[in-house]
């Protein structure tokens, strides 16, 4: 998860607010801090954090410039931060207005978002999926991707794409649901 360090180096040390974080999902000891950069077309960011242990249980980031937020939920909380939303009826999808926060997998997607977005450059507002793919299966795809003359995140993004199209009835897209989808762009 994103250290303080990081996220205070990622606002250049810039903080305007701060207060105790109002639900309880993280615990008694957390606590946000804000950093916004005082326009209103510009961007803001977001971290809870544990006062006791330093522990980071969330990051955000807003860029209204391009009307985008992301969101990063440390995954051992994330559980208990659906259940409290749950519990109050609240929507934790709603950022602002008509903008949902886009949840993100992983530290490096979010710095170098959030980076981009304090620069204020051009940034790839897809999400980076971590995956953990037997080595067999990889060198699967990437003969299929190199029989389709495109790269091996492209073929990535096909398999992805038609399994968000016409999702499985599981929870989790393991490697038998690679396999499948495999087949099935075969043909």
């Amino acid at each position: 998860m994103i250290s303080l360090k990081q996220f205070m180096e990622t606002v250049n040390y810039r903080i305007t607010e701060g207060s105790e974080y109002g639900w309880q999902c993280y615990g008694s000891n957390a606590y946000m801090l804000d950093s916004w950069n005082g326009e209103p077309d510009g961007h803001s960011f977001s971290i809870v954090f544990d006062t006791d242990t330093q522990a980071v249980y969330e990051v955000q980031a807003h860029d209204y410039v391009n009307n985008r937020a992301y969101r990063l939920i440390n995954a051992d909380y994330a559980k208990a931060n659906k259940k409290e939303a749950k519990r109050r009826g609240v929507s934790r999808r709603e950022a602002w207005d008509d903008v949902d926060y886009v949840d993100l997998e992983t530290d490096a997607d979010w710095l170098d978002k959030a980076q981009a977005i304090v620069a204020g450059l051009d940034y790839d507002s897809r999400v980076d999926v971590p995956l953990d793919l037997e080595d067999e299966l990889v060198f699967d795809m990437m003969k299929q991707a190199h029989e389709r003359d495109i790269t091996l995140n492209q073929y990535v993004e096909l398999i992805l794409k038609q399994a968000i199209d016409k999702p499985q009835d599981t929870d989790s897209f393991d490697e038998r649901m690679w396999k499948q989808s495999l087949e099935k762009i075969d043909n």
